[in-house]
């Protein structure tokens, strides 16, 4: 049960409806339990859908597939069903099993790096972060631990609320996770 109900549609106030309608044309996505319950606040809800253009940035530098992958990494390693499950279903319907994963040793350091900067709190010890130095630009480094963090706050603020997983995600919970 979600500790604050997402926003019905006679419960949005116009400047909410305003910013779901550009949303939902700009990224020709929905509204989810999490967009509609961060219309509360229509400010939170402007800063979190950032996440948009950053991880538009991140596949520009990685390709969709490892973009995706590392938006898992990081969900998983932060324990939240909600954006584990989104990304397990991008991972499904790109045609991969998640449990049976094809991982180059480079992708795996990315992976590594992204969980780790969730599973520990951003402290990434040198054996981690020194592969990703030697290959990647400052402006890389900086595109991957941006889009951690505001991945990392989007884990939080669904785990906090207890955000309802959407029911067009429920075929892609793994078998450890319950709706």
């Amino acid at each position: 049960m979600p500790r604050i109900a997402p926003l019905e549609t006679n419960e949005q106030s116009t400047e909410i409806k305003i910013a779901f309608i550009q949303h939902k044309t700009v990224y020709n996505t929905k509204i989810t339990n999490m967009k509609a319950t961060l219309g509360h606040s229509p400010t939170a809800f402007n800063v979190y859908m950032q996440w948009y253009p950053l991880f538009e940035e991140l596949k520009r530098l990685t390709g969709t597939r490892l973009a995706t992958l590392f938006a898992w990494s990081v969900s998983k390693a932060s324990d939240c069903p909600l954006c584990s499950t989104y990304f397990r279903k991008a991972i499904i319907e790109s045609g991969e099993n998640p449990e049976a994963l094809v991982i180059t040793e480079d992708e795996q350091q990315l992976l590594t790096f992204g969980a780790a900067i969730a599973q520990q709190k951003g402290f990434v010890a040198d054996e981690i972060y020194d592969p990703i130095r030697e290959k990647y630009s400052d402006e890389e480094i900086v595109v991957f631990t941006a889009f951690a963090g505001i991945m990392i706050a989007t884990n939080i603020f669904n785990n906090v609320i207890h955000t309802k997983i959407d029911e067009y995600l429920t075929p892609y919970l793994s078998k450890h996770q319950t709706a």
